[in-house]
């Protein structure tokens, strides 16, 4: 029997799945779909979820397949302007990735197929959650002509959630009333260095965005309310030249292609019981900034190492965690895409910082503790090893296990089984030889940082007291001597 049931494969599904394998949780992920998705329809990924693959164990693979956004370039009536629609952020060394990632989403869930099958694991496609029943000891959920029994279920299924439609969980928002298209073509008489992009702002806009580690396109355009829509490579190669102009643009190949309207919803709730919400399920942005399906993935990194804990002994009440953090993130992010969809219609629209989903945290969390940063993102730190081998911080937060690092401590505590323990200092095993531990966590002699699995800053404190009753407290047992 399976402890956890994933309804839905897309990069949720599987960054959920890839999580809890790596905590050992006997998991079943399946899919309606006969296939995996084919469209490239989430292209951005973002600076914190390149982390996030980071500890995943994919970062460099995704980084080989993609590439970084290329300049746009508007077409307008007095000529062509290059323009860039993110700028070049250095690293530092508490930020590693502060430019964001061009990667097709069928590449990025490709990627994470292959790190779940080095795992053990695969999606079962082809199998579809057609409903189930749950109270206090489970979920039993009826899977084509299977009943499938369960510890918990999690409905990454998508905006028209057969999960959350069962639980009857309230999906208010609003349509936006923009209708689009998007596809991903072969075309010739484009060069393939910029963004194309011709009349900005208005129904008649139509662009086409080389996708970084291929030969395609992504073709976007506005279309209207109604109406019937012809997305062959002759219906597109017609649209663009009605709309740029150009009788040398010529589609040869639409490889997928989609019809969507554009709107900003947010589940009433993300958890009934013993079944929760993630992704679009709970919640879908318009596509301006690229954060859909960042979010997504973050709600994900955030459930699993819940899920896996309180499935080997933690209190119940850790997964209350899931909603009480998750959710204002998700109300955030969709005030940020309406305003940005709102800026392009005005032909000013910018990707700042706000983007990058670095600075989202979780300060009012139940599972914060005290310390002037608990509950934001832990910042990396390049540091030596007591045998003078360079490592970086999140080279040690890259494991299924929570963190604490103490700073020049006179004393260590007693192991715990799935903590790690690092110290700096007399007897450390880690040197912060140029002060960017130090630097980045504000430390002082004597000072502990508490780091979630999820690579969120749990307390700091000088009392080792406060680090001994928070851990009593998530179920992090004292090992027997």
């Amino acid at each position: 029997m399976p402890e956890v049931i994933i309804s839905g494969a897309g990069p949720t599904g599987l960054v959920l799945a890839i999580e809890l394998a790596r905590r050992g949780v006997d998991f079943l992920l399946v899919d309606k779909a006969a296939r995996p998705f084919a469209g490239s329809r989430g292209k951005g990924i973002q600076p914190r979820t390149l982390e996030v693959f980071e500890d995943l164990g994919v970062l460099d693979r995704m980084v080989a397949a993609g590439g970084p956004y290329p300049p746009q370039r508007l077409y307008a009536e007095d000529g062509p302007i290059d323009r860039r629609i993110m700028e070049h952020q250095e690293p530092t060394p508490a930020e590693p990735y502060r430019d964001g990632l061009m990667l097709p989403q069928f590449r990025t869930e490709t990627i994470l197929r292959e790190r779940l099958a080095e795992l053990g694991h695969a999606v079962r496609y082809d199998h579809e959650l057609l409903g189930f029943d749950h109270d206090d000891s489970g979920v039993v959920a009826r899977i084509g002509e299977a009943t499938v029994p369960a510890r918990y279920l999690v409905g990454a299924d998508g905006g028209a959630s057969v999960v959350r439609k069962t639980l009857g969980i309230g999906y208010p928002g609003r349509s936006l009333d923009i209708r689009a298209f998007v596809a991903d073509v072969r075309a010739d008489g484009l060069p393939a260095d910029v963004w194309h992009t011709w009349n900005e702002g208005t129904l008649r806009q139509i662009a086409m965005c080389p996708l970084a580690g291929t030969e395609l396109f992504q073709c976007q355009g506005g279309l209207p309310l109604e109406g019937e829509v012809d997305l062959s490579a002759a219906g597109l190669t017609a649209m663009l030249t009605d709309r740029t102009g150009d009788s040398g643009i010529v589609v040869r190949e639409v490889g997928w292609a989609s019809v969507y309207m554009m709107g900003a919803r947010l589940a009433d709730a993300y958890r009934s019981g013993r079944v929760f919400l993630a992704g679009d399920a709970a919640h879908v942005h318009p596509p301006t900034g690229g954060q859909g399906l960042n979010t997504s993935i973050q709600d994900a990194y955030n459930l699993a190492w819940k899920l896996a804990a309180v499935l080997r002994g933690a209190p119940e009440a850790m997964l209350d965690s899931y909603e009480a953090e998750r959710r204002p993130i998700a109300e955030s992010v969709l005030g940020l895409t309406t305003r940005l969809l709102d800026e392009a219609e005005r032909r000013a629209m910018r990707r700042g910082r706000e983007a990058h989903q670095l600075d989202l945290g979780y300060p009012l969390s139940p599972l914060t503790g005290p310390g002037p940063m608990a509950g934001y993102r832990a910042p990396d730190a390049p540091l030596t090893g007591a045998a003078g081998r360079p490592v970086r911080l999140f080279q040690l937060l890259a494991h299924p296990c929570w963190t604490l690092i103490g700073y020049e401590v006179p004393d260590v505590p007693a192991p715990r089984a799935g903590l790690s323990i690092h110290t700096t200092g007399k007897r450390g095993d880690l040197v912060d030889d140029g002060g960017h531990l130090r630097q980045a966590y504000d430390l002082s002699p004597g000072d502990w940082v508490l780091i979630r699995p999820d690579g969120y800053i749990a307390l700091t404190s000088t009392d080792p007291a406060d680090i001994e009753t928070y851990l009593d407290q998530t179920g992090l047992r004292r090992s027997q001597s």
